[in-house]
């Protein structure tokens, strides 16, 4: 085809070219298509059951090339704070039952339960306690401002009315039962994991009393967000029989809270994080019991329903990270892609048809007027012209390419142009 008649298809592949450099840009730029190398993680108080959780998922991260930066707080109330504040720079963080509701925090989402976090009570000079109300007129720590532990005593001594019978003292779990031992506190309230080193601590010690739940069932029905467990007789300490008996908790389920423009790619590597150190199973749940499909204050992000269901995609489960985000990213650009090209594929022959019909009827319509004038009185200037006319015609009519297609249609006008030459005498 000669210059004019490629331009019809020039014009297709440039609008095609435009329109899939537009979706890709919308896909890789406004889609945010590659995930973060770098998450901001808030933990809790340096030493404490939060941070050793950080520091897991910390490395479990690392073997796929994400930077997990962890923050120190002062536990679940400050952790909240950190990710309901877009300008915090915090995208993931743990967080304990009851402290907020999706209506108060509409930005955030949950990647499930991930344990139990029993509200531990430990007492010197109270024998086998089991009511609050024991706790009267008693040094009792019930937790430092911005923790989790405060707020859930707080509101427990308000049902029970005690929260103006008992002296409190603003300390975390390691100081609290460090000062306990020391004879400065009466009773150490905290919210924290069995495996954290205060409490094996406390749990050997045989001049400190477990607080036994007598009233757990009432805990658990008062407040949603907590579960009932029990502590086994001897678990502290087996030879000298530390606790005495199978000790009733009332524990908070913690949560893994995201910010819901958290990239699912990082969610997925979260989730298997979470698979992976959670798992196993401990003191106080069983074995594949962590993580969990619980909504307790927000809802499941909608890559953790999928990964509880199935595991996540197929891709996820069989390709490597980088790998499976290149070809998840390349698919998301490849289906609006074939979404437009397809349709103008199509579209390609019905458009250079229009444009060959164009051209050949402008030539037509050249010829007809040129026709039209055969049988009406001209001077010899008129008839000589109009037969310069025909002779250009003829020429561009010869150089005109067209698909196998149109060729039926080139053909005819070439007859009809001999046609009209054979009247004018030539």
């Amino acid at each position: 085809m000669n210059g004019s008649a490629r331009r019809p298809l020039f014009l297709v592949l440039l609008a095609a070219v435009l329109i899939a450099a537009a979706a890709a840009w919308a896909v890789f730029v406004v889609g945010h298509a590659l995930p973060p190398r770098r998450v901001v993680m808030t933990t809790g108080p340096e030493g404490g059951a939060y941070r050793e959780l950080g520091e897991q998922y910390r490395r479990v991260l690392a073997r796929f090339g994400v930077r997990l930066e962890l923050r120190p707080s002062l536990g679940n109330v400050e952790n909240l704070q950190r990710l309901k504040d877009r300008r915090s720079g915090v995208s993931v963080g743990f967080v304990s039952g009851g402290l907020t509701s999706e209506s108060e925090s509409p930005g955030l989402e949950s990647l499930g339960t991930i344990a139990y976090y029993p509200l531990w009570i430990f007492c010197r000079g109270i024998p086998a306690p089991n009511r609050l109300q024991e706790l009267k007129g008693k040094r009792v720590s019930i937790g430092p401002e911005g923790g989790g532990t405060r707020p859930l005593v707080l509101r427990m001594l308000e049902d029970n009315h005690l929260e103006n019978d008992i002296v409190p003292v603003a300390l975390s779990p390691g100081p609290s039962g460090e000062a306990l031992l020391r004879g400065e506190l009466d009773c150490a309230c905290m919210l924290t994991t069995p495996d954290a080193p205060i409490v094996r601590k406390l749990l050997a010690e045989e001049s400190v009393s477990l607080f036994n739940f007598a009233r757990a069932d009432a805990y658990v029905a008062r407040f949603p967000f907590l579960r009932k467990v029990v502590v086994p007789e001897g678990v502290g300490d087996l030879a000298k029989n530390l606790p005495s008996r199978n000790v009733t908790l009332i524990a908070s389920t913690a949560s893994l809270l995201i910010r819901d423009d958290l990239h699912p790619a990082i969610q997925f590597l979260l989730l298997q994080a979470a698979d992976e150190i959670h798992s196993p199973g401990g003191m106080l749940n069983a074995s594949e019991q962590f993580p969990a499909a619980e909504r307790v204050d927000v809802p499941l992000a909608a890559e953790a329903r999928s990964f509880y269901k199935s595991g996540g995609s197929y891709l996820q489960r069989h390709l490597p990270f980088w790998l499976w985000v290149f070809a998840s990213r390349l698919l998301l650009l490849l289906i609006p892609l074939i979404g437009i090209l397809y349709p103008l594929t199509q579209a390609i022959p019905a458009i250079i048809d229009l444009f060959v019909n164009l051209r050949l009827n402008r030539v037509y319509k050249e010829l007809r007027d040129i026709d039209a004038r055969i049988d009406q009185d001209q001077s010899p200037e008129e008839f000589a012209a109009d037969r310069e006319r025909l002779e250009k015609l003829d020429k561009r009519v010869r150089q005109i390419r067209v698909p196998m297609r149109n060729a039926r249609t080139l053909y005819t006008l070439r007859h009809h142009l001999s046609l009209v030459r054979e009247r004018i005498g030539h």
